[in-house]
């Protein structure tokens, strides 16, 4: 008799510890939870607080004006610090916390780890600037950003409308995904007319020292980088030091907080800096300023400064929450408990359907008008492109 009842009690005892487990894997808060992953600390950690800071003010007014129907959202940030091996840990980690639905990673590497770990589990993610091409593959990934080939397309149209009879070079990373990327689609899309005087020059790993590769760039009137900021701020401070021909250096997303650089005085450099973006950091009126002011307002320029990586993360959160209140209106149940991969069907539903425009502050805003941004099939994004520049060349 002794025996069966210890074998009852072990038998209880057993169900209340997984009973346990199970608690411990919900989410504590009536909310819908936004997981993400991205650089807090570390090289590129500039984007990665951007994107925490501005996503958390657009979560943070979504749930002043109440929320989805009363439902407020929580976003939950892990640092990755820009590294692939990080990821696994981390999205884990997420999904244990009661992750929904994501804005997948900051940066491209960690996102194509993201995006197969998230295929697994049918999470939808929105990622505000992993722009690697491959990064939406499956059906559940979704770019703010423009994507790779699309930045060299882009770059390459502008070049061709405005740089005619103009010698140009090309300093990039042999070795990024990013970097060879947009330069391919970037070569491909040029103009025959610029393709038997085009210099070429690269680098590999953490090369800082450029003096050959300036050599080689140095007749050039139009440098074009789609490189990071580090080792391009790193170049055109040694090319001061050279005679060169160099009036405009012009990059990609990855110049986006250039002129913030600890340790690099962008005033020094003589030539013009200027970008392809898709948000003008500078505004004084319209949507984009509105936002700066808001931004400034709660956080500290100098040591947090915004980027087009911050402000297409609060584009993110509000095209999430838009896309779930036309699902709701559609007569979709959503809610806390509502699991990730049935928010992750219903955001697809949403954000596929040819009637979805969501008006943000990135892309290109009309007076007063936000911006139009929609989706294609393969989860890319379709709005409109503009120069940004930086810095003014000398007079």
């Amino acid at each position: 008799m002794k025996k069966t009842i210890c074998k009852i009690l072990a038998v209880l005892m057993c169900f209340a510890m997984v009973g346990a487990a199970f608690v411990g894997c919900k989410k504590s808060d009536d909310v819908i939870k936004i997981g993400l992953t991205g650089p807090l600390t570390g090289g590129a950690s500039i984007y990665g607080i951007a994107v925490k800071n501005s996503a958390q003010l657009a979560v943070d007014e979504i749930n002043e004006a109440g929320g989805l129907n009363g439902i407020k959202f929580e976003l939950d940030m892990r640092d990755d610090e820009h590294k692939p091996e990080n990821v696994e840990n981390l999205y884990t980690a997420l999904v244990e916390d009661g992750m929904q639905v994501s804005l997948g990673t900051v940066t491209t590497k960690p996102g194509l780890e993201f995006k197969n770990l998230s295929k697994e589990d049918n999470i939808f993610f929105l990622t505000p600037s992993a722009t690697g091409d491959a990064v939406p593959e499956f059906s559940n990934g979704y770019q703010m950003c423009f994507a790779d080939s699309n930045q060299g397309t882009a770059a390459a149209e502008f070049f061709n409308d405005n740089y005619e009879g103009k010698k140009i070079g090309i300093f990039y990373k042999a070795d990024d995904e990013y970097s060879t990327g947009i330069t391919k689609n970037f070569k491909d899309a040029l103009d025959a007319s610029f393709s038997a005087d085009l210099k070429e020059a690269n680098f590999t790993g953490e090369a800082s020292t450029f003096d050959s590769q300036i050599q080689t760039l140095k007749d050039c009137e139009v440098v074009f980088m789609p490189i990071y900021y580090t080792p391009a701020s790193q170049f055109m401070t040694q090319a001061t030091k050279v005679e060169n021909k160099i009036v405009t250096y012009y990059g990609c997303d990855g110049f986006d907080g250039i002129d913030a650089i600890e340790g690099f005085d962008i005033t020094t450099i003589p030539q013009e800096i200027s970008m392809l973006s898709h948000f003008n950091s500078t505004a004084k009126e319209g949507p984009a300023a509105d936002f700066i002011k808001k931004y400034n307002d709660k956080y500290d320029e100098e040591k947090e400064p915004l980027n087009q990586f911050g402000a297409a993360a609060y584009d993110c959160v509000y095209a999430i929450y838009e896309a779930l209140k036309v699902a709701v209106e559609n007569g979709e149940e959503v809610d806390a408990d509502t699991s990730a991969s049935d928010m992750c069907e219903i955001l697809k539903k949403v954000f596929n359907s040819d009637t979805f425009e969501f008006r943000g502050i990135t892309g290109k805003c009309e007076g007063d008008e936000k911006s139009h941004i929609s989706w294609s099939e393969d989860g890319t994004v379709v709005k409109e492109a503009i120069k940004y520049i930086v810095k003014e060349k000398n007079a």
